[in-house]
Formats: structure tokens, C-alpha cells, sequence
């Protein structure tokens, strides 16, 4: 039985590619490099590919984007695997224009925001974290989208929404004063070609991101991985393998850094060993118990922003066919 998963090729994913890790039981696990906001090999829009087209059997996947989903269906086409293989801090990927005036994050109150997508994960999580963690609600920002949403959705009423032109480039808008700030995962060409017409909001962006996994405990998910539920229905047992699997090569990528120059960075070790000692052993964790707190505070800011009606609860996500992860021992 070969089954398609499509990924980016992070560094952790690299023994999954390059097979040192697969799944147990003669499975011929074939994985596709699809990225989501870059070209790769196998295209682009990899989260668009698989909610609309079932494009995959198995995929990487916008953790707002699916719970929105989830909400939507819950006997949906897709179920979701708890290996969670991106997450990122919103606080260092919040980017001002240096000549905007904004040195705090109340400062952002009435100004004109770029973000990728309402419903993105970066966008939900910095929109989030601003509300509840600095108290300056989404309704107080004008929000400029860069990209049609993955799902359809209806904007709140109260937020106001506006998606830009196609040809336009939101890191020039950036860098001209178009926009007064950007949040987004990626740094524009755009903006590395004018590194003086932006900064980030906060000027110690690592020391305010230390802090919040001390408030907070956790490293915020992003992307989750998603089974279509007929492959997970033809394969008792599918998701397990994929977390296990994807535990394994964590565990080899863990211990790829332990060569000191396995990375072109000077002092990537010692960035290793600092990390370690600010986030613990290891921030990456699978399953459901080690993320609840993380994933129920996501899920409620998607209920804020009006990504979905109603409370979700966590288990509904991995709820696999006959083998419900909120039943299973291993979870």
C-alpha cells in the first residue's frame, strides 16, 4: 500500500524524505516537498490542494484552517493526527515601518495591518495574542489580506477587511508606509532589499517571546497533519504509525545537531543548547495531553475571531474512524 504525504522539508522532516524513518508494516510511505506560500518541486498551496481537492493522503495542514473545518463536518473527509510539525512565535514575526510611529503594541490601535489571510495561523495566533496577551483587540486594526482564504468564510461585521490586489507585494506596501505593519511567517525579498524602511515591533523580540512560553508553556502550533478518513478507514492503526513516525524523526534531527557544524550557522549549536535552556528538552512534543492547553487556547481564539460558532472540543480533531485518540492509550 503506498500512501502520498505532502510536507515541506523542514530540517525535522529531512529523515522522512531522505527514509530514514517510515511506516511500520511494509507501508510505502511517499512523501511530495509541497510548500504552501513557496515554490517547490510539487507546486505550491498545499493546504488549498488537500481541503478542497483531497489532493493527498496524507498532508501537512494550517491548524486554523482544519479547525475550521472540523467545525464545519464533524464526519468530514479529513481527521487530524497529532504530530505537529510547525510552530512559531507571533511576537518575532510582528514588522512595523520604521517611520510609523508604533513602538508598543497599543500603538497598532486605528492602523492599517498586513496579514497573509484571516484565517492563516500566524494571523489567528498574533491577532490572539494581541487581544488577550497586550489587550488591543482585532476589532481596533484594519486588516489588509494578501491571499484568498483556504475556506470560504464571511468577514466579522465588526472587522474591517480588506483583500488587496493580486499584483501588488505586501512586503513593498510594508516598506513604502502603505501598511504601518506586517505579520507574517516569512520576510519579504521585498523587505530584506530595504532593510531600513522596517524593524520588529518588539526590539528583543527572543526576550518577549521567552517570555510568553514562561506565561504560557507552551511554543505555539501551527500546522498539524491531516489523514483523508477513506485512507484512514482502509488502515486501522494510520495514525499512531504517522505520530510515531514523525517522533522518530525528530529524535534523528535532534541528533543530526549534535555535529556542531551540521548547520551553515557559525553558532547553531550554541543557539541549540540556549533554546534548550529557555524552552526545555524538547518544545516540539506530539500528542494530545502534552498540547491541550495550547490547542484549546488556539480553538478559542478561532471562536473569537469568528473562524467557527461554537466551543470545539479538542478530542473532535482526532477523532479517527473506530479508533477515537481520545479513547486511545497512547494519547
Amino acid at each position: 500500500m503506498e500512501l502520498t504525504i505532502a510536507l515541506d522539508r523542514y530540517d525535522r522532516h529531512a529523515p522522512i524524505f531522505d527514509g530514514r524513518v517510515g511506516l511500520p508494516d511494509g507501508a510505502v510511505l511517499k512523501p511530495l516537498e509541497v510548500g504552501e506560500a513557496l515554490d517547490r518541486r510539487h507546486g505550491r498551496h498545499r493546504h488549498r490542494r488537500m481541503l478542497r481537492d483531497l489532493e493527498f493522503d496524507a498532508c501537512e495542514m494550517s491548524l486554523s484552517s482544519f479547525v475550521m473545518a472540523a467545525s464545519r463536518d464533524a464526519a468530514g473527509p479529513l481527521v487530524g493526527v497529532p504530530a505537529f510539525p510547525r510552530r512559531l512565535f507571533s511576537l518575532g514575526n510582528m514588522f512595523v515601518n520604521a517611520a510609523a510611529g508604533i513602538d508598543t503594541p497599543a500603538d497598532l490601535r486605528g492602523r492599517r495591518v498586513g496579514i497573509h489571510g484571516w484565517q492563516v495561523a500566524m494571523s489567528v495566533l498574533a491577532k490572539g495574542d494581541l487581544k488577550h496577551d497586550y489587550g488591543v483587540a482585532w476589532d481596533e486594526i484594519d486588516w489588509l489580506c494578501m491571499n484568498p482564504e483556504n475556506l470560504p468564510l464571511s468577514y466579522p461585521e465588526e472587522a474591517s477587511v480588506i483583500l488587496m490586489h493580486d499584483w501588488a507585494d505586501i512586503g513593498d506596501l510594508l516598506v513604502a508606509g502603505e501598511i504601518d505593519a506586517l505579520f507574517s511567517p516569512l520576510i519579504r525579498p521585498s523587505m530584506l532589499a530595504a532593510p531600513d524602511r522596517w524593524r520588529r515591533l518588539f526590539p528583543d523580540p527572543r526576550a518577549e517571546e521567552a517570555r510568553y512560553f514562561r506565561k504560557h508553556g507552551f511554543y505555539p502550533i501551527m500546522h498539524l497533519i491531516v489523514v483523508r478518513s477513506d485512507v484512514a478507514e482502509r488502515r486501522p492503526g494510520l495514525g499512531p504509525d504517522l505520530v510515531a513516525m514523525f517522533d522518530a524523526a525528530m529524535r534523528e534531527t535532534w541528533c543530526d545537531y549534535d555535529d556542531a557544524n551540521y548547520t551553515l550557522l557559525a553558532w547553531g549549536r550554541n543557539a541549540l543548547e540556549e533554546q534548550r535552556r529557555t524552552l526545555g528538552a524538547d518544545p516540539w512534543a506530539s500528542g494530545i495531553a502534552a498540547n491541550r492547553r495550547n490547542l484549546e487556547r488556539f480553538v478559542s481564539y478561532c471562536r473569537d475571531q469568528r473562524l467557527i460558532e461554537d466551543t470545539l472540543p479538542i478530542e473532535r480533531l482526532f477523532a479517527f474512524p473506530g479508533d477515537p485518540f481520545a479513547e486511545a492509550a497512547a494519547w
